[in-house]
């Protein structure tokens, strides 16, 4: 494992630019651990919450591995928490480097990221799923069976995205064609109409399950923006199972609809923190923080002890530093080439394209 030459335990935390991810940074900092933000934009407003922050290239370039590995390297970083599915494949390597990853272990992450080989496995395990066809697969038929419509999605991918409701096969004609991905690019879901939970699930290396934490989306919008915690027997129990089917050991983020009996019904699960972890700690589980000490310094176990009814509205905050502090930094949020105001004493930034990030890194208060 690296050195730590610092008191405080250095972790690096990812995708500094995600709506939860500066909340993530304050919140470790006041923890007591040294912060480290990474992030392909310079205008991702984490970087500059940190105590340091550094440019790298997109997680699914062949550029991203090696950069981490000198970016710990130099930072002397302990640990690695990735907030972004494009990362996580290549960063688990970092383990290798006696870097402790906040992920699950790579067979699960390999299949969680593959939405169609997820859900076989977990039908397979007997756990609750919608029907699942390969959208060149798909029987026509399935239309007229599902009250409330079809989803179609791309095997891979995240925050919405590609995500399209079909109720007809010609709608599903228009999908394939005018989507730019391949017939077994895409996946078709029966579409369940219940309500919506996304579920943190808080366990480590050992395989114990520290603590299940479910959440009602009530509004979501590419990530959830607003959710209550809810106890719901059926929902832990699913989420359960779904660790001792699959032994993930390590946290993941269930995404799953009742059905009109009740039944919770998987559809994705998430193979990292969820977006909504910072309602998680609220509700009165710190898993980001908890497994960070458990990971670097042997903390204690999390217990499944939280409360019922906290909701989270997400919205914009603002954070003030003085303009030395933020030009101090040596990056600049503005694009290159842009005519836009730039603060006295700034760079233009000089983000990684397939190749190091730039030397100079970011500095914080």
């Amino acid at each position: 494992m690296p050195q730590q030459t610092s008191r405080k335990p250095t972790v690096v935390v990812t995708t500094a630019g995600s709506a939860p991810t500066p909340g993530t940074i304050l919140h470790l900092r006041k923890q007591g651990f040294r912060v480290v933000a990474t992030d392909i934009d310079p205008a991702a407003p984490g970087l500059y919450l940190a105590d340091r922050g550094h440019l790298v290239p997109p997680g699914d370039s062949e550029a991203f591995l090696p950069r981490m590995r000198a970016l710990c390297a130099e930072e002397e970083a302990v640990a690695v928490i990735p907030l972004v599915d494009e990362e996580l494949r290549r960063v688990g390597e970092l383990a290798e480097d006696g870097v402790s990853v906040l992920l699950p272990r790579p067979e699960f992450v390999t299949t969680c990221l593959d939405k169609y080989v997820l859900m076989r496995e977990l039908a397979d395990a007997g756990i609750g799923v919608p029907r699942t066809w390969l959208a060149s697969q798909w029987p026509s038929g399935a239309v007229g069976s599902a009250p409330g419509g079809l989803i179609v999605k791309p095997r891979s991918g995240r925050g919405s995205r590609g995500v399209v409701v079909i109720d007809s096969v010609r709608d599903m004609a228009r999908v394939v064609a005018e989507g730019g991905y391949a017939a077994d690019e895409l996946i078709v879901q029966e579409r369940i109409t219940g309500p919506e939970y996304t579920v943190s699930v808080v366990v480590w290396r050992d395989g114990g399950i520290q603590a299940v934490v479910p959440k009602e989306v009530v509004l979501k919008q590419g990530v959830t923006k607003y959710a209550v915690t809810r106890r719901h027997h059926e929902v832990v129990r699913t989420c359960r199972a779904i660790q001792t089917a699959l032994r993930a050991d390590g946290p993941f983020n269930v995404q799953l609809s009742l059905d009109d009996a009740g039944r919770p019904r998987v559809f994705e699960i998430n193979p990292r923190f969820s977006s909504t972890a910072a309602l998680t700690a609220a509700a009165g589980v710190d898993e980001i923080a908890g497994l960070l000490a458990q990971a670097v310094s042997g903390g204690p176990r999390l217990t499944d002890t939280w409360q019922e009814g906290v909701t989270m509205v997400r919205r914009w905050t603002d954070e003030f530093i003085s303009e030395a502090e933020f030009t101090s930094h040596g990056l600049s949020p503005a694009p290159t080439g842009a005519h836009l105001p730039r603060l006295r004493g700034s760079r233009p930034p000089q983000a990684p394209v397939g190749g190091p990030a730039p030397a100079a890194p970011v500095r914080a208060r």
